[in-house]
């Protein structure tokens, strides 16, 4: 049985087709009926159909029958975004193949790269897939030597499909069967199954997708999990599906499937975590899954302060389907209670603020994001703040580290001036720089604090949208950075500081103002921006208050009597100011990323 089981996890980069191959070989297998299929059937959140990319990776098991012999396929469709790639990793963690799935008008981009590394890592067996050949600008030979040119990976046996068509897909599933190695394990050792996704189902509470390595999973048995040491009973076993999962009384080894516990908390499952028989436990948990680790932080505040319960529990809920974010309590003067959240990239950012406004019927303000940065006080000890405004005064600071990523960008050859200039002007330092035929690899190390504004965007408008870009984080570095207060009517605004590099503070806080002179409404008084570094004033603007024509009623007359109710109205101007409130917009903490320094 175990050596007809086959795992295997489709690879690639954003929007070379990934999804659609998937859908065509649910199709070929007949696990779906023509009328049940639809468009990215993998794709199950409104959110992912919309924007057109895949967030969560999804399994699916498949029969195929070849040669009369009958085979299980467990299909893995993974995202290809960079801010994804933690699932890109789970997913590997589980399969013995990979498709690297290569467009073929458009050839090897960043996170192709960036992928195959994550695969060759975990020891697949990679097949590599060149894509869309229906189309009349493909050129598969010039893609299968750029993918042996800059990957490494000899393309002797390729397969050649078109997705949208269907073309070649039934003998790229032939090639799975093949060339994909069957899992190994030993069926009679003690339960171990690695748990690699897990979501909350309102019915069903708590579900564990799982790979088992050893043994099996039965129903009715007593499994622990070797990280948070709870044992519970297992109440259902089910194959994964799109549509109709199927039901099962045991998971065997090197198969794929959803444990079903009964639980309603969800700190209860740990995505990574080995689950093993209560009993008879296995010896060591599995090895080499690392957690993921958050690279942007941002506040994340209910409009209605009675919403914070409400936003903890959606937290807690998401975190289950996307075990990579982290969050803490905390409170701004400004904005009441939230959680300071850690995402993986701006798009993570904003698919979470997404799905928890949507999924859990919530109203929130995001603070703008920053980086983790590293302190060392002048008593020498070191301490890692998340908030700006958790830095210490400047008379503790020793220096202050900020994270460093290594950038890797593909572009065509017409745009690496404007892309150079670009990352220059990000504080950027050159790294390797390879033409690939009429492309350019450029690898950069960058300060973090420097891409998570709008460097993504500025990417794409000065390549026309033809550039690829994938990071790493690699380490922490000393940086000459200050804190930037916004005061709006003399009172620090703390969800609005940000950090900045000392050369670019002025610059930096001029543009800050200008932008929030525009988004904060006026009042019945002056509204005073300002932009101070410690005590220092850098830079002000100021909101003209609203003008009341309060001598409308004096016709004619004396004018003592016009003088006279415009003195009245200044000094009610004055108090009004001393007792004012402004309230700050929601855009007005997002303006931060449209500062073009």
């Amino acid at each position: 049985m175990q050596s007809k089981i086959r795992n295997f996890s489709i690879i690639a980069h954003i929007d070379h087709g990934k999804s659609t191959l998937a859908d065509r070989i649910i199709q070929e297998c007949g696990a779906v009926t023509e009328r049940e299929m639809t468009a990215q059937m993998m794709d199950t959140m409104d959110i992912e159909k919309e924007r057109g990319i895949t967030i969560k990776a999804q399994s699916v098991r498949l029969d195929y029958v070849k040669d009369g012999e009958h085979y299980i396929l467990n299909l893995i469709d993974t995202p290809g975004h960079v801010d994804f790639s933690y699932e890109v990793s789970r997913s590997l963690a589980s399969s013995e193949g990979a498709l690297l799935i290569v467009d073929s008008t458009q050839g090897v981009e960043a996170q192709t790269i960036a992928n195959v590394y994550i695969a060759l890592d975990n020891d697949l067996t990679l097949l590599p897939v060149v894509n869309k050949i229906d189309l009349p600008s493909a050129d598969p030979d010039r893609v299968l030597s750029e993918v042996e040119e800059a990957i490494g990976l000899d393309c002797t046996e390729h397969n050649l499909v078109s997705a949208k068509t269907g073309l070649g897909v039934k003998d790229l599933i032939d090639s799975i069967v093949d060339r994909v190695p069957a899992p190994n394990g030993d069926e009679n050792a003690p339960t171990k199954a690695l748990i690699y996704d897990s979501w909350f189902d309102n019915y069903l509470g708590a579900l564990a997708l799982v790979r088992v390595y050893d043994g099996s999973i039965k129903k009715g048995q007593m499994i622990t999990a070797m990280n948070t040491g709870a044992t519970h009973q297992v109440i259902n076993l089910m194959y994964p599906h799109p549509i109709k999962r199927q039901d099962t009384l045991e998971i065997k080894t090197g198969e794929i499937g959803i444990v079903v516990l009964g639980i309603k908390t969800v700190d209860a499952i740990a995505v990574g975590d080995t689950m093993t028989d209560a009993k008879k436990p296995t010896s060591e948990p599995i090895h080499g899954f690392e957690p993921a680790k958050s690279f942007v932080f941002a506040g994340l505040y209910p409009i209605e302060t009675d919403k914070f319960e409400d936003l903890r529990d959606a937290l807690d809920k998401l975190k289950l389907n996307d075990s990579s974010i982290s969050y803490e309590p905390e409170s701004s003067a400004a904005l009441g209670s939230g959680f300071r959240t850690g995402f993986l990239g701006m798009l993570h950012m904003e698919v979470i603020k997404e799905r928890l406004e949507r999924e859990f019927d919530l109203d929130l303000i995001a603070t703008a994001p920053t980086v983790v940065y590293r302190v060392i006080q002048t008593d020498g000890t070191e301490i890692e703040i998340q908030n700006p405004s958790e830095l210490p005064n400047v008379s503790k600071i020793d220096k202050v580290l900020e994270p460093y990523v290594r950038a890797t960008i593909l572009t065509p050859d017409e745009y690496v001036g404007n892309l150079i200039r670009l990352l220059n002007d990000r504080r950027g330092i050159q790294k390797k720089m390879d033409y690939l035929g009429k492309r350019v690899l450029l690898e950069y190390e960058i300060p973090m604090n420097e891409i998570i504004m709008d460097f993504y965007d500025k990417l794409k408008s000065y390549t026309k949208g033809y550039a690829s870009f994938d990071y790493e984080p690699i380490e922490f570095r000393e940086g000459d950075l200050k804190k930037l207060d916004v005061r709006v009517a003399g009172d620090i605004v703390d969800a609005l500081s940000i950090i900045v590099p000392e050369e670019k503070a002025l610059s930096r806080g001029r543009e800050f103002v200008k932008q929030l002179k525009e988004l904060i409404p006026r009042q019945l008084f002056e509204v005073a921006i300002q932009a101070s570094i410690g005590n220092t004033i850098i830079a002000r603007e100021t909101v003209k208050s609203m003008g009341k024509n309060v001598t409308a009623k004096c016709y004619g007359g004396d004018i003592t009597r016009k003088r006279k109710l415009l003195e009245k109205q200044k000094e009610g101007k004055k108090r009004m100011k001393a007792i004012g409130k402004v309230n700050v917009p929601q855009e007005a903490f997002m303006a931060v990323l449209k500062i073009d320094s």
